[in-house]
Parts: structure tokens; C-alpha cells; sequence
């Protein structure tokens, strides 16, 4: 009897259906750097003009991103008033983490309010918030910032997510997906910010690893909303089904994306083996996915990867045999906001979904039923979410 009971209770605690994606929000900090300029600002406000061979460097790395602009937090006059954050290896955490901790849950809450005025519920209906950052370590940490700055109820469930890098919008959508299915009625409200005060500073002739860094990243925060059983009498609607999710570790690729946290900030390096890592170990993330579903064709497949940078997508590109429109949501974001880390793959749900519209398309998904979200990070760790998208009604 006691079984039985227990079984009654925990199937009373789920959710009937599948998780979806019900909003979205984004924000960017007001300050935009464009890519074409940006090598000799960069120069100039490091004091590093002097540098002439590595700024040649730097400028082809620039012009081979493929990115045309990025948001910055960090501005010539912040730089001014703290000169050890644009100097290489000089002490100055205690500056970025002042900014950084005030900083990444306001930016935070400018995309999630963006995303509950979409959702269009009141915010005491959230029952959960998933808080993603590589920025900034501090406790309170980010998440419970963020809920005071909204308004959130004092009995909203946290979980806060720290130092995943470039896969952590996938895993945020795995959180989110297991909280929603698992929590009947339950709505969540999840946050990837990114600022790149943590990992700014000069050029170095002794690491060129790091020039990589300094000219892919920006500054961004994307949120979704994400609940199971959509309730349409209250105007909710469902953008894309999260039906699967699984994360991968690569074997033997620990050192390829490494961040160290020194008294000079988190320092980046990327090993130049990392799109051919990814690339020679992305079908079978795919084939595990889409296997139980019939599925091998990948060009039959909405594609929103992670842009972790041009290398990255033209290898996967080339050994997946994918069409050049497949990648056209992520090439688009990589070249508007340039790679912000977790914050990235919300970014690209929401231009697929904008432009799926625009265009006519049948589902929010450029007309197909099926796709992929994949974030690539250190460890090295990809992220595979399965979506199915809904019918666009006009």
C-alpha cells in the first residue's frame, strides 16, 4: 500500500508532456565594437602599439573570423581607470570581479525580462531559474542576484552554473528540460551571461594562443522560458520541444580549451586542434541522438552549433557533408555578436525562429520538423539537444 502510494505521488509530481521552449529574451551591453577597427583600438588601449608584428597578426585573425561587430562591457574609460586589466598578466582580479559581479546578473535580467514579457505570465508563475556564467565567481552567486533584480518569488528553486564556457547553453537546456518534465506546472526561467571583463587583456609575444581569444569573444545575455504542457487558454505557445539531451566528454582532449583563473583574470588558451577534435567526434553524438528516431540524414536536420569560431563550423561543415545554409543561424550570430561563450546558443534559437517566420516557413525550424543544438567547450565537453519544431501559425 505504501508502494503504491509513492508511485501515485511521484507520477503526480511530472509532467505529462515534453519540455518546450515557450520565450526568449536577449541584451547586449550598449557599448559595440566594430571588427574592422577593433585591432587598433585593441593596440591603443593596451598600450601595445609598439607590438607592430603581432598587431599585423592580429588583424588577420580579425579578418578571418568572419565577424562584423561585438558588444563590450569594458569601454576606453574603464580601461583608464584600471590599467592592469588591459595589460597581460598583471594583477587585477579584484577590479574585474567588483564589475563583474554587479554586472553579469544586470545584463542577465535585461534578457529575461525580455523573455517574460514575450511569455507574457506573470513573474510569480517561475518556479525555477538556471543561472549560467563564466564571468564571475562570488556568493550570493549571480542566480540569486538576478532573482532580486527581477522580483522573483523568495521561493523561486535555484541552480546556479559556473565556469562551463562555450557548451553551457546546452547544458542549461538540460537542466531546464529535466526541471520542467519532472516538476509538473513547473516554469523556468534560464540564464546564460557572458562578459568579457573576465578575460580581457593585452597581447602577449610569448602567448599567441590567447590573441585568439581576444578576437572572437563579446559580451551577451540570452534567457528562455521553459515549461511542459503548454496552457494555451493562457496564451502560452510553444516554440521548440527539448526531446532529448546528452553531454559527451572527448577522450584525451582536456588541454585542447583551457581557463585558467589567475590574479590577472581568466586566462584563455585554445589549442589550434580543436576544430579538427570536434569535427572527428561530432557523427557520433548525432548517431547516439537521432538513431532512436530513424534519422542519418544531417542535412535533413535545422542545425543551431555553437560558433566557437569559423574553423570550428567549416570542419564540421566538410565532415558531416552539410549543406551551406545549414549553419546560416549561427554564421549569422558569430558575425552580429561574435562567440559568447553559453550565451550563444539562445541567441541562434531565437534568429532561427525569427527568420523561420519572416520567410513563410511551415515551423519554427526553417520548415523542418527536426534539429540540433550542439555546444562545444573545454573538457573537451559537447552538448546535444534534441528539438522539434512546432508549426508556425500565421
Amino acid at each position: 500500500m505504501t508502494s503504491s502510494i509513492v508511485k501515485q505521488n511521484q507520477k503526480a509530481q511530472r509532467a505529462n508532456g515534453c519540455a518546450a521552449i515557450l520565450a526568449i529574451g536577449t541584451a547586449t551591453p550598449p557599448n559595440c565594437m566594430i571588427q574592422a577597427d577593433y585591432p587598433d583600438y585593441y593596440f591603443r588601449v593596451t598600450k601595445s602599439d609598439h607590438m607592430t608584428e603581432l598587431k599585423e597578426k592580429f588583424k588577420r585573425l580579425c579578418e578571418s573570423s568572419k565577424i562584423k561587430k561585438r558588444y563590450m562591457h569594458l569601454t576606453e574609460d574603464i580601461l583608464k581607470q584600471h590599467p592592469n586589466i588591459g595589460e597581460y598578466m598583471a594583477p587585477s582580479l579584484n577590479a574585474r570581479q567588483d564589475m563583474l559581479v554587479v554586472e553579469v546578473p544586470k545584463l542577465g535580467k535585461e534578457a529575461a525580462m525580455k523573455a517574460i514579457k514575450e511569455w507574457g505570465q506573470p513573474k510569480s508563475k517561475i518556479t525555477h531559474l538556471v543561472f549560467c556564467t563564466t564571468s564571475s565567481i562570488d556568493m550570493p552567486s549571480a542566480d540569486y542576484q538576478c532573482a532580486k533584480l527581477l522580483g522573483l518569488n523568495t521561493s523561486v528553486k535555484r541552480v546556479m552554473l559556473h565556469q562551463l564556457g562555450c557548451y553551457g547553453g546546452g547544458t542549461v537546456l538540460r537542466v531546464a528540460k529535466d526541471l520542467a518534465e519532472n516538476n509538473k506546472g513547473a516554469r523556468v526561467l534560464a540564464v546564460c551571461t557572458e562578459i568579457t571583463t573576465s578575460t580581457f587583456h593585452g597581447p602577449s609575444e610569448s602567448n599567441l594562443e590567447c590573441l585568439v581569444g581576444q578576437a572572437l569573444f563579446g559580451d551577451g545575455a540570452s534567457c528562455l522560458i521553459v515549461g511542459a504542457d503548454p496552457d494555451a487558454s493562457l496564451g502560452e505557445k510553444p516554440i521548440f520541444e527539448l526531446v532529448s539531451a546528452a553531454q559527451t566528454m572527448l577522450p584525451d582532449t582536456e588541454t585542447a580549451i583551457k581557463g585558467d583563473l589567475r590574479e590577472a583574470g581568466l586566462i584563455i588558451n585554445l589549442s589550434k586542434d580543436v576544430p579538427e577534435l570536434i569535427s572527428n567526434n561530432i557523427e557520433k553524438c548525432l548517431i547516439d541522438a537521432f538513431t532512436p528516431l530513424g534519422i542519418s540524414d544531417w542535412n535533413s536536420l535545422f542545425w543551431i552549433a555553437h560558433p566557437g569560431g569559423r574553423a570550428i563550423l567549416d570542419a564540421v561543415e566538410a565532415k558531416l557533408q552539410l549543406r551551406k545554409d545549414k549553419m546560416r543561424a549561427t554564421r549569422h550570430v558569430m558575425s552580429e555578436f561574435g562567440n559568447m561563450a553559453g550565451a550563444c546558443s539562445f541567441f541562434i534559437v531565437d534568429e532561427m525562429r525569427k527568420k523561420s517566420l519572416e520567410e513563410g516557413k511551415s515551423t519554427t525550424g526553417e520548415g523542418l520538423e527536426w534539429g540540433v543544438v550542439f555546444g562545444f567547450g573545454p573538457g573537451l565537453t559537447v552538448e546535444t539537444v534534441v528539438l522539434r519544431s512546432v508549426a508556425i501559425n500565421v
